[in-house]
């Protein structure tokens, strides 16, 4: 026998038992992996919800109240123009501007809250009240 007789390669049971192998991992795997995109925007949102708290709490040290309900977190970029006007508004605004939750929804603001000064919260994946998975709501008062 040659050595350049000798067949190499693969048997199709070896092939077979390989393609079960990469199937059973895809199937741990793949869940892991798509479901992390979910979590990176549940901390984005909670991250921007501190941020905005931050923004919040400056404009109160400054002028002794939280913007209300009706002027929103905008009064955190622009100095309002209805309510009650802020006396000491920093120049340039707590914040350069207002971000949208990271599914692309306004975040909720109401002022006075019902669990603190304020209730400032995201709804989630589907921008409604409620829900559960990467549709529940993100609460200022629920973040740890």
């Amino acid at each position: 026998m040659s050595f350049f007789s000798s067949k190499k390669g693969f048997t199709l049971i070896e092939l077979m038992v390989v393609i079960v192998i990469l199937g059973i991992l895809a199937t741990i795997i793949v869940p892991k992996v798509l479901k992390r995109p979910e979590e990176a925007r549940r901390t984005k949102a909670m991250l921007d919800i501190r941020t905005i708290e931050g923004a919040l709490a400056r404009f109160h040290l400054d002028n002794g109240f939280y913007p209300s309900t009706e002027q929103g977190l905008e009064a955190l970029v622009k100095k309002p123009e209805i309510g009650k006007i802020p006396k000491k508004y920093q120049e340039g605004g707590y914040l350069d501007r207002v971000p949208l939750d990271p599914w692309g929804h306004p975040y909720v603001y109401i002022c006075p809250g019902l669990h603190g000064d304020y209730d400032l919260k995201s709804y989630g994946a589907d921008g409604e009240e409620g829900g559960e998975g990467e549709n529940k709501d993100i609460e200022n008062w629920n973040i740890k």
